[in-house]
């Protein structure tokens, strides 16, 4: 039981810091842009938005998935089951 909630704790913790590590992409290509002899970083600042919009989308994905096990979701988001014909 404990290392299932240590490796959950890892399977969140890794995308946090890839995202953190977005955000200081994008501060940085912002701050950047103000020095005269450095142009905008537009490779920087896209590759800061991806880096901290992918890790974001597989954390709201990995709690809607432990939700949906445990059905504490809105019916609007359970997966619908499919309907058997007989």
């Amino acid at each position: 039981m404990i290392v299932q909630k240590v490796i959950a704790l890892l399977i969140m913790l890794i995308p946090a810091a890839i995202a953190m590590y977005g955000i200081k992409l994008i501060r940085d290509a912002f701050f950047y842009s103000t020095s005269p002899e450095v142009g905008f970083m537009w490779g920087q600042l896209v590759l800061g938005v991806l880096a901290f919009a992918l890790p974001v989308l597989f954390i709201a994905g990995f709690i809607l998935h432990h939700e949906r096990k445990k059905n504490r979701v809105q019916p609007r988001f359970m997966v619908p089951e499919p309907d058997e014909d007989e």
